[in-house]
C-alpha cells in the first residue's frame, strides 16, 4: 500500500509537468487555431481570440487550464467547437484501446513460444531463423508493412478487407500491422531473458533433483527469462494504445490517432492537449502495473 501511495504521489508532479511543457510548446508552434487558407477579418479573429479566452496573458491561459484539468474539463475542440474534447477522447479512445489489446495479445501469443524455442535450440535454425525474422520485424517500418499487407492479403489474395474498423476480419490486417515490432522485441526478450536463466546454478539443482525438463521449462526457465517481457510490457502496452497514428491513418481505424494528427494540424490546442494528457495517464498507468507485476513474477523483489 505505501508503494501504491507512493507511486500515486510521484504521478502528480509528473503529469504537472507533460501538461505544463506540451501547454507552451504547442503555443511557441507558428500559426493559430483560427488560421485557414482563407483569411479570416480581423474582427472575427478577435471575437473568436475573446471567445476562448486566447487574449489573455499565457500564464492567466495555464492557470485556468490546470485548474479545468483537475475537473477532467479539457474545453471544446477549436475545430469543433459544439463537441468537447473529453467527448471526443472518450468515443474514439475504446478503439484505440481494443486495437492496441490486440496487436498485443498477438505479440505475447506469437513472441513468447518463438523466443522460447530459440532460446532452448539455440545455435541451430531454429535460432537463427526466427531471430532472424524478428530482426526484420525491427527493421521495418509500420507505414511500410500496412501497404504490403493491404496489396497482399487484401488487393491480390482478397481474403481480408483493405481498411475501416468493423467486423473481425476488418481488424487483422490493423493488429498485425501494429503488432509486427513487438513481436519482434518480444521473441528477442524472451529468448536473452530465459539464455541468463537457463544458465543459473537453481536450474542445475532442479535438473540434479531430477525434475521433468516440461516442468523445468515451464516453472523455473519461462517464469524468470519473461521478466524482461514484463518491463517491455507497460511502455509497449501504452505505445500501441496511444501510439498507432500511423496505423490507423493507413486503414482509416477512427481512433484517438486521428485526432491527434488532425489537431496537430489544425493547431487545435485543446484537442491535442487532451490527447497528450490520456497518452501520458496510460503510460503511468501501464508502468505501474509492470511494476507490480514485475515483483510477482520475481521473488527477490520487494515493493519497499
Amino acid at each position: 500500500m505505501t508503494f501504491l501511495l507512493r507511486r500515486v504521489l510521484v504521478m502528480i508532479p509528473t503529469m504537472l509537468a507533460i501538461i505544463t511543457i506540451t501547454f507552451f510548446i504547442i503555443r511557441l508552434a507558428p500559426g493559430g487555431p483560427f488560421m485557414s487558407e482563407r483569411e479570416i477579418p480581423r474582427e472575427a479573429r478577435t471575437a473568436l481570440n475573446a471567445k476562448y479566452g486566447l487574449d489573455e496573458p499565457l500564464l492567466v491561459q495555464y492557470g485556468r487550464y490546470i485548474h479545468n484539468v483537475v475537473r477532467l474539463d479539457f474545453g471544446p475542440s477549436y475545430k469543433f467547437p459544439s463537441r468537447a474534447v473529453r467527448d471526443i477522447i472518450f468515443e474514439s479512445l475504446p478503439v484505440s484501446l481494443e486495437l492496441g489489446i490486440y496487436a498485443i495479445l498477438l505479440a505475447l501469443l506469437i513472441g513468447i513460444p518463438v523466443g522460447s524455442v530459440a532460446a532452448l535450440k539455440q545455435n541451430t535454425v531454429w535460432d537463427y531463423a526466427p531471430m532472424s525474422l524478428a530482426m526484420l520485424g525491427v527493421s521495418i517500418p509500420n507505414f511500410v508493412l500496412g501497404p504490403m499487407l493491404i496489396f497482399l492479403f487484401a488487393l491480390t489474395l482478397r481474403w481480408l478487407p483493405p481498411a475501416l474498423w468493423g467486423p473481425p476480419q476488418h481488424k487483422i490486417l490493423p493488429a498485425l500491422t501494429l503488432a509486427a515490432i513487438y513481436i519482434a522485441y518480444i521473441a528477442r526478450l524472451t529468448r536473452g531473458g530465459m539464455l541468463e536463466i537457463t544458465r543459473a546454478d537453481f536450474m542445475r539443482t532442479a535438473r540434479a533433483k531430477g525434475l521433468p525438463e516440461a516442468t523445468i521449462v515451464t516453472r523455473h526457465a519461462l517464469r524468470g527469462g519473461l521478466l524482461p517481457v514484463v518491463s517491455f510490457l507497460g511502455p509497449a502496452m501504452a505505445r500501441a494504445v496511444t501510439g498507432s497514428i500511423v496505423v490507423e491513418k493507413i486503414f482509416a481505424v477512427p481512433g484517438v490517432g486521428q485526432h491527434f494528427v488532425n489537431g496537430a494540424f489544425n493547431r487545435d490546442y485543446t484537442l491535442v492537449m487532451g490527447v497528450v494528457i490520456f497518452y501520458a495517464g496510460f503510460l503511468i498507468l501501464f508502468n505501474l502495473v509492470v511494476d507490480l507485476a514485475y515483483a510477482f513474477l520475481d521473488p527477490r523483489v520487494k515493493l519497499e
